[in-house]
C-alpha cells in the first residue's frame, strides 16, 4: 500500500471494487454505496490500488491501520544491524605491545558486527620501505584469521597504505543475532511506555580506551568512523607512559 492512501469522501471515482474488512469480496459497488457499507461498520473506505480499474478499496480501521504500519516499522529500525567502518592507525616502526592493543580492538569491532579499515602511515623517508608496512598488514590479517575477511586488499594512497576487513560470516551473524535479542528485549523494556514516544536505539561500538598518545611521540591509534560522517578519536594503551 502506499504511504497516504486517499480514504472516505477523497476517493474520486464513482464506482469501486470492495474489500471488506474481513477480506471478502463485495464486487464492484457505487462509491456511495461502499461508503454507507464503510460507515455501518463503524470503519473507514481506503482506496489501496488507485491503479487498478475500478480502484480498489478496502473498508478498514484507517487509524488503527496507520498505527500498527508505524510500530512495524519501528519494530524493524530496531533489528537493523548499522554497519559502521572503523580505522585503526598503526606505523610501520609500531612497537609490539601498541601492535597487540591495536589489533584487540579491531577484533572487538569485527565482533560487533563492524568494519576495519587498517592504515599504516608513513613519514619522510618511511616512505622507501613499504615492504614494512605490507608486512604489519599480513600479520594483522593472520592475527585475525578466525574473526575476518580481507574485503578490500592493501594498497597505497598518497603517503598512506591500508586494507579493509569485515567480519567473517558467522562472526556477522553472531551480531546480528545479538541485535535482535536487545531489540527484544528492548521492545520488552518498553511495552509499559505509552504510545507515540520514540525510542533510540544507539549501534555504535565504544569509546576506545585512554586518550594518550604511544610512547616515542608516534601519532596515530584507534579511529572511530562512521561510513559517511567520520569522528576521530585516538587511543592507545592506558598502561603506557605520556
Amino acid at each position: 500500500m502506499v504511504r497516504d492512501q486517499r480514504t472516505n469522501r477523497r476517493i474520486r471515482a464513482r464506482e469501486v471494487r470492495v474489500v471488506g474488512s474481513g477480506g471478502e469480496q463485495l464486487g464492484v459497488l457505487p462509491i456511495e454505496a461502499a461508503l454507507d457499507r464503510a460507515q455501518s461498520e463503524g470503519m473507514d473506505l481506503v482506496e489501496v490500488n488507485p491503479m487498478a480499474k475500478p480502484p480498489v478499496c478496502k473498508i478498514m480501521d484507517y487509524g488503527k491501520f496507520k498505527y500498527e504500519e508505524k510500530k512495524k516499522a519501528s519494530e524493524a529500525k530496531k533489528k537493523q544491524v548499522v554497519v559502521h567502518l572503523k580505522e585503526v592507525k598503526l606505523r610501520p616502526k609500531t612497537e609490539e605491545h601498541d601492535y597487540e592493543f591495536k589489533v584487540r580492538n579491531i577484533r572487538r569491532f569485527l565482533e560487533e558486527g563492524n568494519k576495519a579499515k587498517v592504515t599504516i602511515m608513513f613519514r619522510g623517508r618511511e616512505i622507501t620501505h613499504k615492504e614494512l608496512g605490507s608486512g604489519i598488514l599480513d600479520d594483522v590479517i593472520k592475527d585475525l584469521k578466525e574473526v575476518a575477511v580481507t574485503e578490500q586488499a592493501p594498497r597505497m594512497e598518497g603517503r598512506q597504505m591500508f586494507m579493509i576487513l569485515a567480519p567473517n560470516p558467522k562472526v556477522a551473524a553472531r551480531a546480528r543475532e545479538l541485535a535482535r535479542q536487545q531489540a527484544e528485549a528492548g521492545t520488552k523494556k518498553d511495552e509499559g511506555k505509552p504510545a507515540g514516544r520514540p525510542n533510540e536505539v544507539v549501534v555504535d561500538g565504544a569509546k576506545p580506551e585512554g586518550a594518550s598518545r604511544p610512547a616515542g611521540g608516534q601519532a596515530g591509534g584507534v579511529v572511530a568512523t562512521q561510513v559517511v560522517a567520520a569522528t576521530a578519536v585516538t587511543s592507545s594503551p592506558p598502561s603506557e607512559p605520556k
